[in-house]
């Protein structure tokens, strides 16, 4: 076995908790001149999840709800404002430089946009080899080795290592943009709308690619999306995010069987082959916009827009709670899911 192959780093046991957030807050102080008191900006406010080794969970919810801005503060480009944070077991909000350095590389990021995320002046080769370069002692040799293995895992050819980005389909350059991700061997990958991106044809290819490296290597995948269709065949927990906030939480197929907030409700009725299936599901269409993040309701978060908003729920704001094997946050969640209220 050549050094190379050596530097890979056997998959975590099942069951091994990768990453750890509780209570997990970011706030932006939005400046407005001189003179005048800035803002705050709750974009994360309390989220809390674990991911274990060889499990994705999905964070869904609509744009400006703060999935991107928990995957920068998982994927350690943004510091939390407040909270927990633990990778492999390290407490990332009080380890040390030289920690972080280690725990960085633990965990990968696949961005959205397959055309903006690689660099079209540098050839594949190039790409892959950067994390080696930066990150390890392997020597060039060793590097291309490595560069020229992992192309092969995600699917492409050996001959596909001396070209440049252009050269490339958006699929393929998705599978480039992956392979990048793991030549660290990372033990989480945060996916950021990995395939939104794509034609609908790719997109299941590049959903079972990352499920067979899933299985292969032991990864944990944190998985940005807004499309509930691609989440049903990619995610094992569903954690649904609303301005900040998690409304719900659970394994996929309870979620997906039986949504209990509103919120959560309207989401799956508008997408395609999700809408009325399942019992108790409810029929929610989401009226209005989303409230602005810097002067958000003051009870509960979906209150302007929930038809079954009560004065409640204007004045209160509902905390997590354990209801039919998942956590939600709502008032009127056991009343909704009483077979009573099915609207048959």
């Amino acid at each position: 076995m050549s050094q190379a192959a050596t530097t890979t780093t056997p998959p975590a046991a099942p069951g091994t908790t990768v990453v750890r957030a509780d209570n997990l807050r970011q706030v932006y102080t939005i400046k407005k001149g001189m003179l005048r008191k800035p803002d705050q900006l709750q974009a994360v406010s309390g989220v809390s999840f674990s991911v274990q080794a060889g499990k994705t969970l999905a964070i869904v919810g609509e744009s400006g709800c703060g999935k991107s801005t928990l995957a920068r503060m998982v994927a350690l480009i943004e510091s939390p404002s407040a909270g927990s944070l633990q990778l492999s077991g390290i407490d990332v909000m009080n380890a040390s430089a030289q920690d972080k350095r280690a725990l960085r590389q633990k965990v990968q990021l696949v961005f959205q946009n397959p055309y903006g995320s690689l660099n079209p002046r540098k050839r594949i080769g190039q790409i892959l080899e950067a994390p080696l370069e930066i990150n390890t002692d392997l020597n060039a040799n060793q590097r291309a080795e490595k560069a020229r293995s992992m192309l092969a895992l995600v699917g492409l050819r050996p001959e596909h290592y001396d070209r440049y980005p252009h050269m490339f389909s958006g699929g393929q350059r998705q599978r480039i943009a992956i392979a990048r991700a793991l030549m660290l061997n990372p033990a989480l990958v945060v996916a950021d709308e990995p395939v939104s991106a794509l034609d609908v044809s790719i997109q299941a290819q590049v959903l079972n690619l990352l499920a067979d490296l899933q299985r292969g290597l032991g990864l944990a995948y944190l998985f940005i999306s807004h499309d509930l269709g691609v989440v049903r065949h990619i995610a094992h927990d569903v954690l649904v995010m609303y301005l900040g906030h998690t409304v719900e939480h659970g394994e996929k197929n309870v979620i997906f069987t039986r949504p209990l907030h509103p919120y959560t409700q309207a989401l799956l009725g508008s997408t395609p082959g999700l809408a009325g299936s399942g019992p108790g599901r409810q029929r929610t269409v989401l009226k209005g916009e989303l409230p602005s993040p810097l002067n958000p309701p003051v009870g509960c978060v979906f209150s302007t827009r929930c038809p079954y908003a009560t004065d409640q729920c204007r004045r209160e704001r509902p905390q997590l709670e354990e209801l039919h094997g998942r956590k939600v946050a709502c008032f009127e969640a056991e009343r909704l899911s009483a077979p009573s209220t099915k609207g048959q």
